[in-house]
């Protein structure tokens, strides 16, 4: 289940949309040509066709039941991972003098051929917060009074997170 706000069209090519308390002097600017006084928090490019300044886009506008579409979010961020959580590998034994390296990755690399570690191999660092796209999902029902959109299948990101929508 996903919100989709309305989006405004504030030019040939640019939407706004979202909810914050206060804006600053440029983006004032940017709106005044707006008859609603809105305060977005997004501004996102789109390619628009026959849409005039101020217009609203809604849900039902673009999205129909039985629709196959793409999602793309921004996964959810995990820090600094070792390599059993973020390659799946085993770790060492806990027994035969092994005390405190259970969970280490071990060797890395050759001896004085090639002299380096290649590039890509998988060691500890940061997992998550990636952009990560889903296709082929399919749009089972629309509300557009509640301005809900039914999607089957897993969509990337955290809850209250911001999605990209195609079709």
């Amino acid at each position: 289940m996903v919100k989709v706000e309305p989006m405004t069209v504030i030019n040939n090519k640019q939407v706004i949309f979202g909810h914050k308390k206060t804006l600053n002097k440029p983006l004032t600017g940017l709106l005044k040509n707006l008859t609603d006084k809105i305060t977005p928090k997004y501004f996102r490019e789109l390619l628009l066709e026959d849409k005039k300044v101020g217009d609203k886009i809604t849900i039902s506008d673009v999205f129909n039941s039985g629709d196959k579409v793409k999602v793309t979010g921004t996964t959810k961020g995990k820090g600094f991972q070792g390599v059993v959580r973020r390659h799946g590998f085993a770790g060492g034994p806990k027994t035969h003098g092994q005390s405190d390296r259970q969970r280490h990755g071990g060797s890395i690399g050759q001896t004085t051929t090639p002299g380096r570690v290649y590039k890509g191999k998988k060691m500890a660092g940061h997992m998550g917060t990636t952009t990560v796209t889903v296709k082929n999902l399919v749009v089972f029902s629309v509300k557009p009074e509640e301005s809900l959109l039914y999607i089957r299948g897993l969509v990337p990101g955290a809850i209250n997170g911001l999605l990209r929508i195609q079709k």
